[in-house]
């Protein structure tokens, strides 16, 4: 009798720990979502969306990256699932030059670009021959160009694809400023911060990461009819996966949106 009851007690631990151990693997049954973003605003918005991400079932992971060109590469190696830092021209001239087969799942904030400088309080103030520090980002660009063109700086050829321009695209250049690119996007900050050329153009996730106000401490900043949108890439075929349209469907909530105009105060603005 002793021993049959022996077994029987030994059952019930055994089924008690099975329903223990359905109970946990349940709790861990959340859709695991792995997204690279840079530092700042990125990563900021993406933890703000996790909680509300993890009560719609998904485990939400961010990969922080401080440059332009690794996000990608991880992207198309499997590494991640989503990337979020880049805008439309530089993820089509990535896609151009590397062959990487990436859509746009959605659209989710700009980041206006703006310029600084630590010797005049506008670019009209700017004089002859004034030299201007930008970023080596080709895809950086026509964006820069052309809004210095807005400010009256200087003219690109008519009928030019502007966010294709090149400094070989100026038609115009009254001030004879000197367009400086040799420098890498990240080096920016540290460059302005130490009184190197006479303005520095930086995009406004460097500038936020470095304690910068983009709408205070810039002379000159783009508007919010920028076509520089910044979006969740994925692999081309994974725009319509569930927790893929889920994240930009929270990016794009409400309370997301509220969040960045509340946080960078029109530094950063969300689109939809």
């Amino acid at each position: 009798m002793k021993k049959w009851l022996g077994i029987f007690i030994a059952s019930l631990l055994i089924v008690s720990l099975a329903a223990c151990g359905t109970k946990n693997s349940s709790s861990n049954s959340d859709t695991k979502l792995v997204v690279g973003a840079s530092n700042t605003p990125h990563a900021v918005i993406l933890e703000k969306a996790k909680p509300i991400l993890k009560k719609k079932g998904i485990d939400l992971q961010i990969e922080k990256y401080t440059d332009y060109v690794i996000p990608n590469k991880a992207l198309d190696s499997g590494e991640l699932d989503a990337n979020y830092f880049q805008h439309i021209p530089y993820l089509n001239l990535q896609m151009k030059e590397n062959g990487y087969k990436f859509a746009i799942a959605g659209k989710i904030h700009i980041e206006p670009m703006g310029v600084y400088s630590k010797k005049y309080k506008s670019l009209k103030d700017l004089p002859n021959g004034a030299k201007i520090i930008m970023s080596n980002s080709v895809a950086d660009h026509g964006r820069i160009l052309s809004l210095f063109e807005a400010n009256g700086l200087i003219k690109l050829k008519p009928g030019i694809d502007k966010t294709k321009a090149t400094l070989k695209d100026i038609a115009d250049n009254p001030k004879h400023l000197k367009f400086e690119y040799n420098y890498e996007p990240a080096l920016l900050t540290t460059l302005y911060k130490q009184g190197e050329g006479d303005a520095v153009v930086i995009n406004s996730n460097f500038a936020i990461d470095a304690g910068l106000n983009p709408l205070k401490d810039s002379i000159a900043i783009e508007g919010k009819e920028s076509p520089y949108v910044n979006v969740i890439a994925v692999r081309k075929g994974d725009e319509n996966k569930k927790a893929i349209k889920t994240l930009v469907d929270v990016l794009h909530s409400k309370e997301i949106q509220d969040f960045i105009l509340k946080e960078w105060k029109g530094a950063v603005v969300p689109v939809k």
